[in-house]
């Protein structure tokens, strides 16, 4: 049977559970244990699928269509495996479910409680992953802060089954602050102490405590936590920024986080953690041998969460060339034709981002117009693809009333449209095309020297789709569809044949990057920048420029 490791979070939110737990999960994984990773979410909706991003960030989806918690694309990047829709629950399916079942009859008359259905409802789902003999471990992070009513069901989850389990099959893991007063210069155990107290007022008692700290944490601060919290010495960990998330697994290798569950779960057969690869990937970040600057034109600027995976794709992309990327991010709400060479002209790449709705679309037009017009590196995700399609249809076909039927349903050139499975749909939630999806793409094109491949899958979620009744007038003008789905014929990648790189993507590649498999177009986008700001760089000085020559 599967062994279990809980995290739980405790005096604020966003001190990083996620990022812990997958830190955690990748040490035992390097040390041969098969591992996942699963999330509960407390708040009820169903899935992020209908939260505004910048209430929640961005939607991760996985390759089986689910629509989760950003957290799974920390799994995902740390592990190198796929989730799924068991590894993401809220509150909301937690009771859909039980609520179903209550009008199936399936209780038999019994009057329907948190105690024990809802509870119940909940451990079935944090076992289910462990059923199938496929993992040693599962990492269960619990969302949410102890304390809050709404992580209560969970926690009490929690408890349960730390009773009903036996002692070596599961490990609580409570993630705490010490806060550092710079008047005083003194670190803080009071909050941690509330914390543990909160927990185990509930019953549940961690077994390690991970202190979030920004100054070292001296012995008598960790003997401190230690004897008012009930957990041995060793289990106080310190987890200190870092520059990087990435140096995480190695700060929880260094403080034997991964050995000290090994030891309470009674495991004896693990190896030395295989991380070559990991260290490797963080020398080339550390030590870049060159830098570019790429613009996120964007509409959700302000919370850097909406565009998490594609920022850490950047990141993947940039040490697999060995190159710091520098993101600027601009608001595409604010770029007009009188500002726009202000505000891109510095540029070596232009990135236009995914997003819904109408506001910030025409600045994202301006923003494809100029990298098109100047050869400056342009790639378009999703909605930015489709603005791609019609800046070209506008400017250079002719149709200047061209757009999408998401913004103007009336247009007369609706070079975007709904596809057709999709204008039946009422509901929102969860009913976009989603998940993993196969693309096929021509010989010889940028997707093909790109993928070195003919046949590819990556993830979608979208509604609207290219016009495939203009594709004749587009690839005439030079703009070509190298990539389509293989049943349906719909546009998966356009590319400009008269550009040095220009590509556009229907699917979200950044879902896909991970640590120790770099997506392939983020890494030609990244090389491509490069390119263009040494080139750029010799036309300003020609010492460097008969280098080159």
């Amino acid at each position: 049977m599967a062994k279990y490791i809980f995290v739980t979070g405790g005096v604020t939110s966003s001190l990083g559970k996620g990022i812990i737990a997958a830190s955690l999960a990748k040490l035992l994984q390097a040390r041969g244990l098969r591992v996942t990773i699963q999330k509960f979410d407390p708040y009820i909706n169903v899935d992020p699928g209908t939260l505004n991003p910048y209430e929640h960030g961005e939607c991760y989806v996985t390759e089986d269509g689910a629509e989760t918690d950003l957290d799974l694309g920390h799994y995902e990047r740390f592990l190198s495996i796929y989730t799924s829709q068991a590894n993401n629950v809220t509150t909301g399916r937690i009771y859909q479910t039980v609520i179903n079942k209550e009008r199936e009859g399936a209780y038999l008359g019994k009057t329907v409680q948190v105690i024990p259905h809802i509870t119940d409802e909940i451990k079935r789902r944090m076992l289910l992953l462990g059923k199938n003999k496929e993992f040693d471990i599962i990492v269960t992070e619990i969302g949410g802060t102890v304390g809050d009513i709404e992580s209560l069901p969970f926690i009490e989850a929690v408890r349960q089954l730390q009773w009903e389990m036996p002692e070596e099959d599961c490990v609580v893991i409570h993630l705490t602050l010490i806060p550092y007063l710079r008047a005083a210069k003194e670190l803080k155990t009071k909050p941690t102490q509330h914390s543990v107290k909160l927990l185990s007022q509930e019953g549940v008692h961690p077994d390690v405590i991970v202190c979030r700290t920004e100054e070292a944490l001296s012995p008598e601060i960790r003997r401190k936590i230690a004897l008012f919290c009930n957990v041995k010495l060793e289990a106080v960990i310190e987890a200190a920024d870092a520059p990087t998330i990435y140096e995480v697994p190695l700060t929880m290798m260094r403080e034997k986080l991964d050995l000290i569950c090994l030891r309470k779960m009674n495991i004896t057969q693990y190896g030395e953690p295989e991380l070559g690869k990991w260290k490797e990937f963080l020398d080339k970040l550390k030590y870049p041998k060159s830098k570019v600057t790429i613009g996120l034109i964007g509409k959700y600027i302000e919370l850097q969460d909406a565009y998490k995976s594609i920022l850490e794709a950047f990141v993947h992309a940039g040490a697999m060339n060995e190159c710091k990327v520098q993101i600027v991010n601009v608001h595409s709400e604010f770029i007009t034709d009188d500002n726009v060479d202000e505000k891109l002209s510095n540029l070596d790449g232009l990135l236009v981002a995914p997003g819904f709705g109408h506001r910030g679309v025409e600045g994202k037009i301006i923003a494809v117009k100029y990298a098109r017009e100047h050869n400056l590196p342009f790639f378009g995700i999703c909605l930015g693809m489709q603005m791609a399609v019609i800046e070209f249809a506008r400017n250079v076909l002719g149709l200047k009333d061209a757009h999408s039927t998401e913004m103007d349903a009336e247009t007369k050139n609706p070079v975007i449209d709904l596809m057709e499975e999709q204008k039946k749909v009422t509901a929102k939630g969860g009913t976009m095309r989603l998940g993993a999806y196969p693309c096929s793409i021509v010989e010889n094109s940028l997707a093909h020297k790109i993928y070195n491949s003919t046949l590819i899958t990556e993830r979608h979620r979208h509604r609207w789709e290219f016009n495939n009744a203009y594709l004749p007038q587009f690839e005439g003008a030079g703009m070509v569809a190298s990539g389509k789905n293989p049943e349906s014929g719909l546009v998966e990648i356009i590319e400009l044949q008269s550009h040095p790189f220009f590509i556009g993507v229907q699917y979200h590649p950044e879902l896909k990057s991970t640590v120790e498999r770099p997506q392939p177009v983020f890494v030609h986008f990244i090389k491509a920048a490069k390119e263009f700001a040494e080139s750029r760089a010799a036309l300003k000085n020609p010492v460097l420029q008969g280098e080159m020559i």
